[in-house]
């Protein structure tokens, strides 16, 4: 008879472990010690990796860490809920060697858990459920208005086509424009295409429109709104998107934490004794980013504090730099606003920042 294998106890070990993420699956790496003691792939079920988790490392301290991606915090909080301490990392912020050429999903998992262990992973913040849903109307908008823009493309590129525009055509595309274009189509086939596009336009313009109203209801029962709106260039949509991603903003210790969130932060090349600073990371939360970015092209129109500083930055550093700094600053006012309890005031001193 063979003899049983010998059962490994992993009871007061830490466990290190990192899981590449998939649609119907999950690459697992299991490290003690810098050892690899196990490589699995199981289906993708936040509950079954849990229980298994428990099983092979019954008595074991398990750490485990995954990017954040499509599949959002499920896993995380099942983890959680059997005690694996786990975090949930930007894939932006995981570190790659320079000759790392080659990507399979058990080495990419066996990266996450090699970090993990060497204590080189940043979690980022998991909202709480009802951050998510209420976040998930403000996101939803927004791909529904790309979507939107998409779809009015298509119909500007099916009348070009068909030279009913010409190349020096400036007008946006509305639905006044896209009847009277119509008028002229030279076939029906054409006529047929863009009212199949038009449809579908009107469609999401009327899903578009009950967002809205939701979200106009989440604003009057959301604390952060006022403070939101007080500041200059922030009007209702903006301050659903800020709020619903940004939060009080209580979690960020400081502004640089912010700016590193929000991609804000310059890139920096260094040698010897020379400091040069580039664009920004871009890295972060990229909705933030852009709205951010709106929101200072018009406070420079509303704030004379930060139109000064704009004018004074963009001589040397160029329009994009400049406005970049501009929504720096101007977030950075309306955290001080939410620390002081207060309405946004322009006199808030703020750590200057450099311009990106």
């Amino acid at each position: 008879m063979k003899k049983d294998a010998k059962v490994i106890s992993y009871v007061g070990k830490e466990v290190f472990i990192g899981i590449d993420v998939h649609k119907k699956t999950y690459a697992v790496v299991a490290k003690v010690e810098g050892e690899v003691v196990k490589k699995w792939t199981t289906a993708a079920s936040p509950q079954t990796l849990s229980l298994q988790l428990i099983k092979y490392f019954d008595g074991a301290t398990i750490h485990t860490a995954y990017e954040a991606g499509f599949s959002g915090f499920v896993l995380h909080r099942e983890l959680k809920k059997h005690g694996i301490q786990n975090l949930v990392v930007n894939a932006s912020w995981v570190e790659v060697s320079v000759n790392d050429r080659v990507k399979t999903d058990k080495r990419d998992a066996l990266k996450l858990s090699t970090l993990l262990e060497v204590r080189r992973l940043k979690g980022i913040r998991i909202p709480s459920e009802v951050e998510e849903a209420h976040r998930l109307l403000s996101r939803t908008r927004q791909q529904l208005v790309e979507d939107r823009t998409a779809v009015k493309n298509k119909i500007r590129m099916k009348f070009h086509q068909f030279g009913l525009i010409d190349d020096d055509e400036t007008r946006q595309m509305t639905h006044i424009l896209v009847d009277e274009l119509l008028e002229n189509a030279p076939s029906k086939e054409l006529t047929i295409a863009i009212n199949a596009y038009w449809s579908v336009w009107r469609n999401l313009d009327e899903e578009i429109k009950k967002i809205e109203e939701e979200l106009k209801h989440q604003a009057k029962e959301d604390p952060n709104e006022k403070t939101y709106r007080s500041a200059p260039g922030v009007g209702p949509l903006s301050a659903r998107i800020l709020s619903n991603e940004l939060g009080n903003m209580c979690q960020f210790k400081n502004e640089r934490q912010l700016f590193s969130f929000t991609g804000l932060t310059p890139s920096e090349h260094s040698s010897g004794e020379t400091i040069r600073r580039g664009h920004i990371s871009r890295q972060g939360n990229s909705r933030v980013r852009g709205i951010l970015i709106e929101i200072a092209w018009r406070a420079i129109g509303k704030d004379k504090t930060l139109a000064d500083f704009f004018e004074r930055l963009y001589p040397r550093t160029g329009k994009t730099k400049a406005i970049v700094a501009v929504a720096r600053k101007l977030i950075g006012r309306i955290r001080a606003a939410f620390q002081k309890r207060e309405h946004y005031q322009k006199e808030f001193l703020v750590a200057e920042t450099p311009a990106a």
